[in-house]
């Protein structure tokens, strides 16, 4: 009689038709964090700190956004072709521990701690990686007797007091797959992240120091269709690599936020930017979406609303029509912060979360960086927690990258508030969440760790109220949803 009952109670609870849509933001919004590491911009703080201190400040950190409503962090662990992780094919980077090649002493591996912390709080990690900047200052900059440059001189070109991979040499593309099938085989990361920096941005007066590589291989091309191949090529390959290895693993690009101005070509943006993606760091972002070789872009919208040469309207406008299919992200300039008069304005912020919301095709947020909310400038930490991101969002689903269904959860009633529930393989669960649904109407109460065994409403703060409907949902690797259990 009890298994009958149980069963009954199975079969009750069990909806499949009700399901928020994929598109439905009070439900999925991507609020990311970059946490820059080069020239140690927000972790650590400084070089040579120890292991406890630099654990420490990650934890400050990471909890600070989570308190802000984020659920994903963008973390640079190779800044100068270098590892904030160990590495058979990179030394550890100098913003560690002060040289480059020393490890931390006693030893640690910090991705892992970085990673298992971040997981811990119910937030993604995102593995970032600069592919081409191998010397960050050739003048001040540690650079170890085992740095590829070092190693390899010939695949290097100098611009300006920076060092570079040449993008044009196929053991250049080579070594940098190996650097990413390594992290991504390792590391249970969930995506690859790459940012704007393809050829670098142009210096006045120079010219980037590529023409004996050009006159080797032009495979036919102009010198900028050839510049524009090497970095499709780089991309096309990583897409190819990560999803071999790890079929549910993202790769993200961060591009700078104009792709090409409507004065160059009709598909551009109305905007006027000095340099764009595909004039002058020959990333053809428009390509690669196209393609489908990316899963998602955060275009660094840097700008205000109402800026005269680049709008941050006209921008994302033209981004939300331009996404082919694949996820967006809005990248905001919180660096910008109490800066000059437009980013002074405590509106400006709150401005552009709600422009975005409104767009068809926008996924979310990203913010550079992670320091720029220490201080709680324009009292935007508390605009976040209060109002914009109060209640949790659950992370965008790919459904291209959707690898296996994920089974409901099996929920049994104790109280009018408390419910068991269990999972035949939790191995297959990222999370679960409290969905709440008036008229229809879904959002998140509460996103609950995989290892969950019993639910308490109350105790989540969630007050049952007769005009709504509660649900339970298990989430998949993938961020892929169950069928959604009734919590009546």
């Amino acid at each position: 009689m009890r298994l009958l009952m149980s069963i009954l109670f199975i079969g009750f609870f069990l909806f499949t038709k009700a399901q928020p849509a994929f598109n439905d933001k009070n439900v999925f919004e991507f609020r990311g964090v970059w946490i820059a590491t080069v020239e140690n911009i927000d972790w650590p703080s400084k070089r040579g700190l120890s292991n406890q201190a630099q654990k420490e400040e990650f934890i400050t950190l990471l909890d600070r956004h989570r308190k802000n409503g984020m659920n994903a962090i963008i973390m640079q662990v190779r800044p100068s072709g270098d590892a904030m992780y160990p590495s058979t094919l990179e030394p550890w980077s100098e913003y560690l521990m002060g040289t480059q090649g020393l490890p931390p002493s006693p030893f640690y591996d910090p991705l892992e701690f970085m990673i298992n912390e971040t997981h811990k709080r119910g937030m993604e990690f995102h593995a970032w990686i600069n592919p081409y900047r191998a010397v960050f200052n050739e003048k001040k900059s540690s650079v170890a007797p085992s740095h590829i440059s070092r190693l390899h001189p010939e695949w290097f070109l100098t611009y300006g007091d920076k060092k570079y991979f040449n993008p044009g040499l196929p053991q250049v593309w080579q070594h940098t797959n190996r650097i990413v099938r390594d992290l991504v085989i390792r590391y249970d990361i969930d995506a690859i992240h790459m940012d704007d920096y393809f050829y670098p941005y142009r210096i006045a007066g120079k010219e980037f120091p590529d023409e004996k590589t050009y006159q080797q291989d032009s495979r036919g091309l102009s010198k900028e269709d050839w510049r524009r191949s090497n970095c499709d090529t780089i991309v096309k390959q990583l897409y190819a690599s990560i999803h071999q290895i790890k079929p549910g693993v993202q790769f993200g690009i961060s591009p700078f936020g104009i792709w090409r101005n409507k004065s160059k070509d009709p598909r551009g943006s109305d905007t006027k930017a000095g340099q764009t993606n595909y004039d002058d760091l020959y990333a053809d972002i428009l390509l690669w979406l196209e393609k489908g070789w990316v899963d998602y872009i955060a275009p660094q919208i840097y700008w205000e609303h109402g800026h005269p040469l680049a709008n941050y309207d006209t921008i994302i406008d033209w981004w939300d029509q331009n996404s082919y299919g694949k996820n967006l992200y809005v990248g905001h300039g919180m660096y910008k912060a109490g800066s000059n008069t437009p980013w002074r304005d405590k509106n400006e912020l709150p401005y552009q979360i709600k422009k975005l919301r409104n767009l068809k095709h926008t996924n979310g947020s990203a913010y550079f960086s992670s320091s720029s909310f220490n201080n709680n400038i324009n009292n935007w930490n508390d605009s976040l927690q209060q109002n914009y991101y109060q209640k949790p969002a659950l992370l965008p689903t790919m459904p291209w990258l959707v690898q296996y269904k994920v089974e409901a959860p099996l929920v049994n009633k104790q109280s009018i508030s408390s419910y068991q529930i269990q999972v035949k393989a939790i191995s297959t669960i990222k999370q679960y969440a409290v969905l709440e649904s008036t008229n229809n109407q879904f959002s998140v109460a509460a996103i609950l760790m995989p290892d969950t065994k019993t639910i308490n409403l109350n105790a989540l703060g969630i007050q049952k109220k007769s005009n709504t409907q509660y649900w339970l949902v298990a989430i998949g690797k993938q961020n892929q949803l169950s069928s959604l259990v009734a919590l009546n």
